[in-house]
């Protein structure tokens, strides 16, 4: 989400929440609608403390999962330049090919796969290059030692790359349940109805005001940190960028011999098959 907008939800909805107290402080009794404020302060002592421990399970979920995203993107971007050395140990006859297939399927985690991650159209798909590269390699005959040891290596690697692309993609997809979600709001709206009843005709409608308020812009951010950590692929403050994948083709492109850059390569620069 971008920050500027959060700002302004955060503010519109403090706003709003003070509103609503002022406006019931006009007709409530001095001294509260509560007759004993010491036991209702206790009430919401643990409605608070309910909603803290249940959101504080939820953000360190929502956080391991973003993190969980972050680094299998780095990780797959590691292991795709070190598929790119693997690949030049091959056998002659699909070196470049791997080597062109790589470089596509980098392309494609940082174009077209990341733009589908980031609009929540991923689904299940698969990244294409990911079955262009397993099609070449059953064309492999590995005839002499290094090349054999530099198949049994990019299998490991293949399966290395695949991990580190689902959590990737998991992130990607959200893990906090919607009924989370639905108790989430209904706590945060019992909390906000209850805080209207500590409305007092005697006090000064600012104390008044800042009390309503301040409740309101914690509980409104802890939400929006939730829905940022829960979808971290945006292209707001802190969200998930392609930079380790785009810094992996970097690298690729000095790795490559002359030769190798000046063919082309059987997609764009997006990723998609020409």
């Amino acid at each position: 989400m971008n920050l500027a907008v959060a700002i302004l939800i955060v503010v519109g909805a403090a706003a709003v929440g003070v509103a609503a107290m002022l406006l019931v402080r006009r007709h409530a009794p001095d001294g509260s609608y509560f007759h004993d404020g010491d036991r209702a302060a206790g009430v919401f002592g643990v409605l608070a403390t309910g909603f803290a421990v249940l959101i504080g399970f939820v953000v360190f979920l929502g956080f391991t999962s973003y993190d969980s995203a972050r680094s299998g993107a780095e990780s797959e971007a590691r292991i795709i330049a070190q598929e790119v050395e693997t690949a030049q140990l091959m056998p002659p006859d699909v070196r470049d090919e791997l080597t062109a297939e790589l470089v596509c399927y980098a392309r494609s985690v940082a174009g077209v796969q990341w733009t589908k991650m980031q609009n929540g159209t991923l689904g299940d798909s698969l990244n294409p290059w990911s079955i262009e590269l397993f099609r070449t390699l059953q064309g492999v005959e590995p005839s002499t030692p290094s090349e054999e040891a530099a198949f049994t290596k990019w299998i490991d690697q293949r399966s290395e790359r695949e991990q580190a692309r689902n959590d990737r993609v998991h992130g990607g997809i959200g893990v906090i349940p919607t009924p989370l979600w639905y108790v989430l709001f209904f706590s945060a709206a019992l909390m906000f109805l209850y805080m209207l009843l500590f409305a007092d005709s005697g006090e000064r409608a600012f104390v008044q005001g800042v009390m309503m308020g301040t409740v309101v812009a914690v509980v409104v951010s802890l939400l929006l940190l939730l829905q940022f950590l829960d979808h971290p692929f945006h292209r707001g403050v802190g969200g998930l960028r392609p930079v380790a994948m785009e810094r992996t083709l970097r690298i690729i492109d000095q790795e490559l011999t002359p030769a190798q850059r000046a063919a082309p390569l059987p997609c764009d620069a997006q990723g998609r098959a020409r």
